[in-house]
């Protein structure tokens, strides 16, 4: 039986990416939330924020510990399932993969002293400033690898000589155009969602248990936080859109099934392609897809037919393209509508249908980061380095590959239900309560030992 080498590779890989997108959000975006909880309490002199802080760092840091795993085994998969691009493009990608290991050990580092050194400090804002470098550590970590993801799609800073890369420029290479958009989109996003999933624990325990104090201070911060980054998120989809007309117009194309160049170009939402590949039960917006593009309602947008047959990208990522910015229009708007409530008096921001909302938006907010990543990759092909590596010259052609799939796939299962037995056990045995019981305890315990 003859193994197709290159699809397994696909699979393998879209499976290890998918798992460890779940940990890397949540490892970028949950800092920020530590520190932003930390210093509010500190500000505020209540114990409730501080608690938080305290509850989120045990969370992350079982994260943290399962991320490491799978980005481990990224890494190992960049040598074993893709050794042809590795060979052309190690060189040019070496500093970006190399610095997203300094920055892990920086950010472990400081999480390490943070952890132990809660109240050993008169001053509290001295623990609070090590939130800082945790917090750019795992902002570096995100940064380099996706600069080596905006590589592969915008690839720069070398000169091609007989199927080699030469006259490398890794810096230049690292901070190629599409760095910019993509670093700023992924974030942004992921801050958002952080503080979504925050925010949707909060929901969910308020909806079984009632609202406690505790409970709605956090669900207030962390709406403030989505509402803040589901805006800048939208900046950012508009940047990347704006990026891929003037660098990826093939991939701005398939996503919006714009198949003939032309000027005022509609901006087509949801439908179906039928047979004869005709665009079937869409919405189209007049003239939006050139100013979304360009910014001028009359500018020119390239469309399918410009590119052969054979480099333009899947016409299902129109599917993915549509599910991701719409997923991020329901989180500002559960966001905005929260804040509506909070300020109107006479509605309830508590209310069990909004509570509702915010717990779903936790999930989908991870579903639109995992769509976007898979628009950018999908969007991407036939290339693994745009214009100069096609996928199938890029992968292994050993038949273990399908071997490594199903060990992986048992390893990530494995992982999963560690990671949420010890996360249940971890905070169901000690609930917020019973630690604010015990705080209480302590402050008047060490107010005794003063006086």
């Amino acid at each position: 039986m003859v193994v197709d080498t290159v699809l397994w590779s696909r699979w393998l890989t879209g499976l290890t990416l998918a798992f460890h997108v779940i940990f890397a959000t949540v490892g970028v975006g949950i800092p920020l939330m530590i520190a932003i909880a930390e210093f509010v309490g500190i500000r505020k002199k209540d114990s409730h924020y501080i608690l938080m802080a305290k509850r989120w760092t045990r969370g992350f840091v079982i994260s943290v510990a399962v991320g490491v795993v799978t980005g481990t085994a990224i890494a190992l998969q960049l040598a074993l399932v893709w050794p042809n691009f590795m060979q052309l493009a190690g060189n040019v990608i070496a500093l970006p993969l190399f610095m997203e290991v300094f920055a892990f050990f920086f950010e472990a580092i400081f999480l390490g002293i943070y952890l132990y050194t809660w109240d050993r400090f008169r001053n509290p804002y001295i623990h609070w400033l090590l939130t800082l470098p945790i917090v750019a550590g795992a902002s570096m970590s995100a940064f380099f690898i996706t600069s080596v993801n905006g590589f592969m799609n915008q690839p720069d800073g070398f000169v091609m000589e007989a199927g080699h890369f030469t006259a490398v420029d890794p810096l230049q290479a690292m901070f190629n155009a599409a760095t910019p958009s993509k670093v700023f989109h992924v974030l942004s996003s992921a801050y958002m969602t952080g503080a979504a999933l925050l925010a949707g624990i909060a929901a969910y325990i308020m909806l079984r248990k009632g609202a406690s104090a505790y409970y709605k201070k956090a669900l207030k911060l962390m709406m403030g936080v989505v509402l803040v980054f589901s805006l800048l998120t939208t900046i950012a989809g508009d940047m990347s859109a704006k990026f891929l007309a003037e660098h990826q117009p093939e991939k701005l194309a398939a996503a919006e099934w714009h198949f003939e160049t032309e000027r005022g170009a509609d901006l087509i939402l949801l439908g179906w392609l039928n047979a004869e590949q005709k665009v079937m039960g869409a919405l189209h917006i007049p003239k939006a897809l050139s100013f979304l593009a360009f910014g001028d309602f009359n500018a020119e947008v390239k469309g399918l037919e410009e590119f052969p047959l054979d480099e333009r990208p899947p016409l299902l990522v129109h599917y993915l393209f549509d599910m991701m910015a719409g997923i991020g229009f329901v989180m500002l708007g559960v966001a905005f509508l929260y804040f509506l409530f909070v300020m109107w008096k006479k509605r309830n921001e508590l209310n069990k249908w909004l509570l509702r909302a915010i717990v779903l938006s936790a999930p989908l907010a991870f579903l639109g980061v995992e769509l976007g990543w898979f628009y950018a990759e999908v969007g991407r092909q036939p290339w693994i380095i745009r214009g100069y590596m096609r996928v199938e010259e890029a992968a292994t052609s050993s038949p273990n590959v399908r071997i490594l799939f199903f060990l992986f796939l048992i390893l990530y299962i494995v992982l999963g239900v560690m990671c949420i037995f010890v996360l249940r056990r971890l905070f169901r045995n000690k609930p917020a309560e019973a630690e604010l019981e015990e705080l209480s305890k302590e402050k008047q315990i060490h107010s005794m030992e003063k006086g």
